[in-house]
């Protein structure tokens, strides 16, 4: 079965040399720049990130230093790798394995990861579900609309900030509940 699965570091040696012929490909095309594409609908409104890129696995608060030191000797640097290495149970054993971690701690690497790649969710949203007490995908999961709306006004009066409009709030509730794992 493991032979199925591919190791950390044939994904990030995958991702680095797609990255590295790319501009090759770009000149045979005869374009001076990269061609863009529509912006992905999970990563609009990013005001941030540069780009709307995915966030670096330093803005995970629930990871010690000693595993990201680990996960960037695997290749593993942004969210988005993070969830694609750990997207299955024999995955994210495979992982734990290979940073002497637990595989409850690779979930709750991943819960939090899923809530930072919602759309529209910056490093000062991130501050605000942090003061809400919002950890993860999980903890939205565990509130109604209500509830979550009502800890995010309130996290964002402590934070002497604006909160999030109810359409934003309501887009990240729904969401979770579509990124909602069995």
């Amino acid at each position: 079965m493991d032979d199925l699965m591919p190791s950390v570091s044939t994904t990030a040696a995958l991702i680095r040399s797609s990255a590295t012929r790319r501009p090759e490909r770009i000149a045979a095309e005869g374009r001076a720049e990269p061609r863009r594409r529509g912006a992905l609908w999970h990563h609009r409104g990013r005001r941030d990130r540069p780009g709307g890129a995915v966030p670096p696995i330093t803005e995970l608060t629930r990871i010690e230093p000693v595993y990201l030191e680990r996960l960037e000797k695997q290749g593993i640097f942004t969210t988005g790798i993070l969830l694609e290495v750990s997207e299955t149970p024999a995955r994210r054993q495979y992982l734990a394995d290979h940073v002497d971690a637990s595989p409850n701690d690779v979930l709750a690497w991943r819960d939090e990861a899923l809530m930072l790649n919602l759309a529209a969710f910056g490093q000062d949203d991130h501050q605000l579900f942090i003061q809400a007490g919002i950890e993860g995908l999980r903890d939205i999961l565990s509130l109604s609309l209500e509830e979550f709306g009502a800890r995010l006004a309130k996290a964002a009066r402590e934070l002497k900030r604006e909160p999030p409009d109810d359409l934003r709030t309501e887009g990240w509730w729904e969401q979770a509940r579509t990124l909602e794992e069995e």
